[in-house]
């Protein structure tokens, strides 16, 4: 039974498949081929004013009758030929493969090679050099800019300014969840980065929720209750301390943020604060390191600290 359904698949899949695309092909020209060749001359019924009769609006409107122009022929008759033509140099008529045996793999692969061709000299220069150097280096920039909008801007944006929706941090704030060194830049880029803040509801009462939301908007001193912090502050300090610090200032070995920095990656309104607060946040950065080599990532992580972020990795040496 097994090599029978085989065999069907191999027939439908093959010949049958191939046979079936051709007798569209063959069905849909000639019919179109006919019409085109056909409708010039044939006869159309005409009354005396030159009408086909059809009217509308009691008489107002009427179809008139005007042989296709010659222009139109002209054009119409030059794409025929440019179809055929097509299918004779091109695959498209069922399994044939045009005598150009051209594929969209093939012709993809050679574009590979073309480019990569004419970025080995770039990349052959760079190698060696610091991150740091990098992000002064106006072709190393344009690579690494090149390499941000394809694999980081549908969740950083093209301006690296982040996205709240999503939690994406904006990378260009020198601001840093997990540090702002060369190797930490690095690490968040090749492995990846999985944050866990856990929800509070099934824990804490709303009032408290809504307590420690006006805590934390005070440590960055934002507009708040200054009674509601007060309690909330108790709150904290049960519950939220042994992550984000007595001080409130985080901890990026866990990806605790810093609540005193201004900086808010899902929005910073007493309500955004507390539904992180109640519902939790899972905040997810994918690893590069299988779509990116170690040099890629070197150059992407320059382009990043480009944008006036180099003041720790300075501070630090980090290269």
């Amino acid at each position: 039974m097994s090599d029978y359904l085989a065999a069907l698949d191999r027939i439908w899949s093959g010949d049958l498949w191939s046979g079936w695309v051709m007798a569209l092909v063959v069905i849909n020209y000639g019919t179109i081929l006919f019409l085109f060749l056909w409708a010039p001359w044939v006869k159309i019924p005409t009354v005396k004013d030159g009408t086909t009769g059809h009217v509308w609006a009691n008489g107002a409107i009427r179809e008139g009758l005007r042989k296709l122009p010659k222009w139109w022929l002209l054009m119409s008759s030059a794409a025929f030929i440019a179809a055929f033509i097509y299918l004779v140099l091109y695959p498209g008529f069922g399994s044939h493969k045009g005598t150009l045996k051209w594929t969209s793999h093939q012709q993809m692969q050679q574009q590979i090679a073309a480019n990569e061709a004419k970025m080995a000299p770039l990349r052959e220069a760079i190698k060696n050099q610091p991150v740091l150097a990098l992000s002064k280096n106006p072709q190393a920039m344009q690579l690494g800019k090149r390499l941000f909008d394809d694999n980081c801007a549908a969740c950083h944006g093209y301006d690296a300014k982040g996205n709240q929706v999503i939690g994406a941090p904006n990378l260009t704030d020198n601001t840093w969840l997990y540090g702002g060194k060369v190797s930490d830049v690095e690490q968040s880029i090749t492995q990846g980065r999985h944050g866990v803040m856990p929800p509070w509801k099934s824990v804490l009462r709303y009032g408290q929720i809504k307590n420690v939301a006006h805590y934390v908007l005070s440590l960055s001193g934002e507009s708040h209750d200054a009674g509601a912090a007060a309690v909330g502050k108790r709150v904290f300090d049960t519950y939220c301390m042994a992550c984000h610090g007595a001080d409130g200032k985080g901890n990026r070995q866990l990806g605790a943020a810093n609540l005193t920095d201004h900086v808010w990656k899902y929005g910073g309104t007493l309500k955004d604060v507390m539904t992180t607060i109640e519902n939790g946040r899972q905040g997810h950065m994918p690893a590069w390191s299988d779509r990116l080599d170690a040099n890629e990532i070197r150059v992407l992580s320059a382009w990043v600290l480009s944008h006036d972020n180099t003041e720790e990795a300075v501070s630090s040496d980090g290269q």
